[in-house]
This record gives C-alpha cells, structure tokens and sequence, in this order.
C-alpha cells in the first residue's frame, strides 16, 4: 500500500509540475503571439499612413497633403471703414472648408466685422460635426474688415487666421494657422 501511495504521489507531483510548465509555455507563447501582433498592427499602421501622404511617385497617395488640397493667401486693402482684409481659398476638388471653422485672432483693441463670402455655403452632414455649412467650389474669398477700438492706425498687427478642411474621401485635415501682420488705418467718417 505505501508502494501505491509513494506512486501515486509522485504522479500528482508531475501533475503538478506538468501544469505548471503547461501554464509557462501558454504565458510565453502568448507573449510572443502578442508582441508580435502588437508589431505587425504598428507596421500596418505606420504603412498606411505613409500610404496616404506618400511622395513617392510609384504610390499614388490617396491623400493630398493640406498644402496641396487648399491654397490660401490673404491680402489687405485700406479703406475709409478699416482694412479690409481678403482671404482666398483655392480649393482643389473632391475638398470642402468648413465655414464655421474660419476664425481670426488678434490682440485687444483690434475688431473684425463679421465675414462675408464670395459664394454660398453648401450644408452637409458631416461624419464628425454633424450637419454644417462648407465651402466646395473651387474658389472662395472670406472678407472683413478690421479696425482699431480707439480709431487710430496700428502698424504691424499680429492676425492668426485659423481654419479647417477635409477631403471628402474621408479624410478631415487638423485645424491650420496662417500667422500674419497687418497695419490697420484710420476710419473716416
């Protein structure tokens, strides 16, 4: 009887140790498996997007880079009222800029009339901001005009022009910033 015992322990015993080495590799080779999806979803990603902004001509990028898809420039005109300050928006097709998203930024003592356009804008239902006005002819210009609270000229006025577009392939560009100084005239009456 003690022979069965003693046999009969020791096969618990490599049970034991049987599961516990089962448990290892299981940990190991989890880890492994892991580590190594966790590196092949990290190429894919960084492949995908070297994808859309790719400059390699033998890719065609599905992507236009901002730059590429939106040509904007300002311009500046003095005016018995302010200045009035044009900002052009060159829109290359299959892009749209979101309305709401122009803005201006400038330091205290500075105010912009609201913005007038050049065209209408078209509502879409965006997949991120919901229905919203926006831009897709080709070409938009946005107007104000500027002038200083105390109606004296400025010189060299710091103005940020922010703005944001997508493409309608579904890519939504980060908000950009055009920074810039302007002088500001008198207003007549």
């Amino acid at each position: 009887m003690s022979i069965k015992m003693l046999i009969s322990n020791s096969a618990t015993i490599d049970k034991r140790t049987a599961k516990k080495s089962y448990a290892l590799v299981f940990a190991i080779a989890s880890t492994s498996l892991m580590t190594g999806l966790s590196m092949t979803s990290m190429t894919a990603q960084a492949a995908g997007l070297g994808e859309l902004f790719s400059n390699n001509s033998a890719e065609q990028s599905k992507f236009l880079p901002v730059d590429k898809a939106f040509q904007v420039s300002s311009s500046t005109k003095a005016t018995s009222k302010g200045t009035r300050l044009s900002i052009a928006f060159d829109i290359t097709p299959g892009h749209y800029v979101y309305k709401d998203k122009l803005t201006l930024s400038f330091p205290k003592g500075v105010s912009a009339a609201p913005f007038t356009f050049s065209q209408s804008p078209v509502s879409i239902d965006d997949p991120t901001f919901g229905k919203v006005p926006v831009f897709t002819q080709k070409s938009i210009i946005a107007t104000t005009t500027l002038t200083t609270n105390n109606g004296k000229a400025a010189k060299n006025v710091p103005v940020v022009i922010g703005w944001q577009g997508c493409a309608k392939a579904g890519l939504c560009y980060p908000p950009e910033k055009i920074k810039t100084t302007l002088n500001i005239g008198v207003t007549r009456k």
